[in-house]
């Protein structure tokens, strides 16, 4: 495994910088002459060549869609780089949960799953390298002028990201090969050091990735002709950079959990024996917080993203989310809706794994009731898609009542008010198996219940009071809104974690005892992040429409027109689907693995700490 992770590595480096030179080549430089920066506005010498220099022929292959199938490659390369960047991460976080937990027992659980977590990982890896050996060689053959110009504006910064990939590849070897000889208590932390290593270079490789992506969208460090000016940190730092960042990395987070979670259900529903359902309960419980951990900041992240997008362009905005593409929007506003709805549920279900937990389903009903209210605003669109006739009748193409619900003063109060109930309802499933004990247990529980109402209501308000004000005011509400919800929240969780301390457990967790639906819920989550993550990259690509830089450099080629909306649905749908098919596969491949039989130590003592040790450390 080691040979063969060092050398596909050496590969994508080798290709990378071939691939750079072969782009490179054949464009002169012109030298000595001074140029403007598009966005920054300020001065520099021109140091590459202009867009509109760039050789403008198009590779066609018989019976071959170019479009098609760079965003088939793109697409399969974004989904497994997100997740050899997330498997690492949630190895790390489950080798530091294992450190610090009390039991020998419960240790090796986390221990044993972290380690498998990242066995897939680094099988992932090679995978990931493989995708981007194609893609590179896919766009240097079917869009050569593309390929050129890019190849020479970021041509300093292709030794870099090919260092890096090969300092990712080499730090994650040596983090999952030096597991055992580091295991001992007083190695563990130089171990985990190790990992924070791959996970830093997981991270520049992200962020220079999202250079090549938020430059196409938004370039900076260029002229109005395209030449580059030299500043290499203005060409990386586009306005679109930092929130596209933070964008995919929460993204990335989520669709790696994703996959986990519905690997962990697939295994649930196949597993034989009691011990073996209530592991694969666990694993999916513990993917399925940090997930949701990765989404509740995630609609902020994607405020953020839009509104540099309607700073920077505000006509890109409009074609997004109010024009063309805005019933993509709609598609990924319900699936947003499925997300909340089917982990409410989850966690709902989950209740049967708990003592005395049926006490509880009164309040779930009407959480799911909330959460169903706020979802019918969040995915009314302002502008309906009507016939004339029915056009007329209205008198315009918004419907007078539902149609208010379509702007983003109601939307953003129906989402922080679904992360506010998705918030209590795991206060309450907490809560479910235990009876609160400290002397001021009624004062705490009014204090909590006031900090919901009046959080939520101060959402709600600021929602109606946003249809009062000027357009370019209401916008600001988005801050106090976001503020009100990660108060209601954090406060929320830690004012619950003072109350339970040193409360009565009425019984240990049932690890396995969840309802079928409740894993059928599970598996509707962990789809629909997939789905929502290549609906929302190909929303982002398409904002672009004709341009394969904005405003640069414009596509001329037979396929430069945006599909119908119901062919990108297929599209993505038949990306995610591959991409499920292909992790299932290297889940397979990677229990042929000689070393998986020496590192069973979790599978030995399976029914111990899932249904004992598991449930006594979540008392503590």
């Amino acid at each position: 495994m080691l040979k063969r992770i060092v050398f596909l590595s050496l590969l994508v480096l080798l290709l990378i910088l071939v691939g750079g030179s072969l782009a490179t080549e054949p464009v002169p430089h012109v030298m000595a002459q001074e140029g403007q920066d598009i966005f920054y506005q300020v001065p520099g010498f021109i140091v590459g060549p202009a867009a509109s220099e760039s050789p403008r022929s198009y590779s066609t292959i018989p019976f071959v869609n170019n479009r098609l199938v760079v965003w088939f490659v793109t697409q399969q390369h974004t989904y497994f780089g997100g997740f050899v960047l997330a498997l690492p991460l949630f190895s790390l976080l489950l080798e530091f949960l294992g450190v610090t937990r009390k039991q020998e027992i419960a240790r090796q659980q986390f221990d044993g799953l972290a380690h498998d977590i990242l066995r897939v990982g680094l099988l992932s890896l090679s995978i990931t390298a493989v995708l981007g050996s194609v893609m590179l060689g896919l766009f240097i053959t079917l869009y050569p002028g593309f390929m050129h110009y890019m190849g020479e504006t970021f041509k300093s910064l292709m030794p870099v990201y090919a260092l890096v990939f090969v300092a990712e590849a080499f730090f994650l070897a040596l983090y999952y090969y030096t597991w055992e000889r580091l295991k001992a208590p007083t190695a563990k932390w130089l171990h985990m050091s190790i990992g924070v290593l791959v996970n830093a270079t997981g991270v520049l490789l992200l962020v220079s990735a999202n250079a090549w992506a938020s430059f196409m969208m938004a370039p900076s460090g260029v002229d109005a002709d395209g030449h580059f000016l030299g500043n290499v940190w203005h060409l990386l730092h586009s306005p679109l950079w930092n929130p596209l960042n933070a964008h995919r990395f929460l993204a990335d987070i989520m669709s790696g959990g994703a996959v986990v979670v519905a690997y962990a259900t697939y295994r649930f529903f196949m597993a034989k024996t009691a011990e073996d359902r209530a592991y694969y309960d666990w694993v999916g419980y513990v993917f399925l917080v940090v997930m949701v951990c990765a989404l509740l900041p995630m609609p902020l992240a994607g405020y953020w993203l839009m509104r540099a997008v309607f700073e920077f362009r505000q006509y890109m905005g409009v074609t997004m989310m109010g024009g063309m593409l805005s019933w993509l929007f709609v598609l990924q506003a319900i699936t947003v809706g499925v997300l909340f709805l089917g982990i409410n549920y989850y966690v709902w279900q989950s209740l049967a794994r708990l003592q005395a937990g049926d006490r509880f389903h009164p309040y779930f009903k009407a959480i799911i009731f909330g959460l169903m209210a706020c979802f019918l605003v969040w995915f009314t669109p302002h502008t309906l898609a009507t016939s004339a006739s029915e056009m007329k009748a209205m008198g315009a193409a918004q419907h007078p009542v539902i149609g208010q619900f379509g702007v983003m003063s109601a939307k953003n109060g129906a989402i922080n008010v679904m992360i506010c109930l998705t918030a209590l309802s795991f206060i309450l499933y907490r809560r479910a198996n235990r009876m609160v004990t400290v002397s001021w247990a009624s004062w705490g529980n009014i204090f909590l219940g006031l900090l919901f109402l009046l959080g939520i209501g101060n959402i709600v308000w600021l929602a109606i009071y946003g249809f009062y004000i000027p357009a370019n005011v209401r916008v600001g509400l988005s801050s106090p809104q976001g503020v009100t919800t990660a108060t209601v929240v954090i406060g929320g969780l830690f004012l619950n974690r003072l109350l339970l301390r040193g409360s009565k457990v009425l019984g240990p967790v049932q690890w396995g005892k969840i309802t079928p639906r409740g894993m059928v819920a599970l598996l509707v989550v962990a789809a629909a992040f997939s789905w929502v993550m290549g609906l929302m990259g190909y929303i982002r690509s398409a904002g672009r429409l004709e341009w394969h830089i904005h405003e640069l450099m414009q596509d001329q080629s037979p396929w430069a027109f945006t599909p119908s909306l119901g062919f990108s649905a297929k599209m993505v749908t038949i990306n995610m689907l591959t991409f499920w098919a292909a992790v299932f596969f290297v889940f397979w491949l990677s229990q042929w693995d000689h070393r998986v039989s020496e590192q069973r130590t979790a599978q030995s003592a399976r029914s111990a700490p899932v249904v004992q040790v598991l449930s006594q450390e979540e008392s503590a």
